[in-house]
């Protein structure tokens, strides 16, 4: 298969995690799934993290496939790591993603080209990692940024089902995938909206998307 990976964006994940790792070692320690002290994440709270993969329709032809809820521990621990920049806890929540990416393969039988869903510029700005292209390389995954933002995308919080999916609408642009295979991967999936306009972006370049993964869906729609 053509590697549609450039230097560039090879270079700009390794030190993506670079700096993750270093802001991981300047936070102070404490559970992020039950505020424990003195531990990143309790054996009680990891234990909440082991995955149970659920399938759902993301579109008429393609699966998300999850491994979490993303309700009461796994939320906590997502939250954390997003959004308090506590990237130690990607290589638990990677393994949770793992699951859901080997039940994806295994059902549509294929194995295919892992590209993750980028941040939009504002949120990595913010961050100075990507989520998802952080959690597939902790999943053991190789994910290609096949996906590129553009444009400005409000937060999606607070939006319901036709504003989320207006607000992505033309966000993403793929290249370099056509004829080529793939799993969309994201963080969390909520009602769906950026997984389908990462899929329409990667169609319309000539991919055929056969599945999703996500680390958690949201309890209304994932079982």
């Amino acid at each position: 298969m053509t590697d549609v990976t450039s230097r560039p964006a090879r270079l700009r994940a390794v030190l993506g995690d670079a700096c993750a790792g270093a802001l991981a070692l300047l936070l102070p320690v404490w559970c992020a799934g039950c505020d424990r002290p003195d531990v990143a994440l309790c054996t009680e709270c990891r234990r909440l993290l082991r995955p149970r993969v659920c399938r759902r329709p993301l579109t008429a032809q393609i699966d998300v496939f999850s491994a979490l809820d993303f309700d009461g521990v796994p939320a906590r621990v997502v939250r954390a790591f997003k959004e308090d920049g506590r990237t130690a806890l990607a290589r638990a929540l990677g393994t949770a993603l793992a699951a859901a990416a080997g039940e994806a393969v295994e059902a549509t039988g294929h194995d295919p080209l892992i590209v993750p869903v980028p941040s939009s510029r504002r949120a990595f700005r913010r961050r100075g990692y990507e989520i998802a292209g952080l959690l597939a390389r902790r999943a053991g995954l190789s994910p290609v940024p096949a996906l590129v933002s553009r444009g400005t995308v409000a937060d999606q919080r607070g939006l319901d089902r036709r504003g989320r999916a207006e607000n992505v609408a033309g966000s993403l642009r793929a290249r370099g995938v056509a004829g080529v295979e793939v799993i969309v991967v994201d963080d969390v999936v909520t009602t769906g909206a950026t997984l389908r306009e990462a899929v329409r972006a990667l169609s319309d370049d000539g991919a055929r998307v056969v599945s999703a993964v996500t680390v958690a869906a949201t309890p209304r729609h994932a079982r």
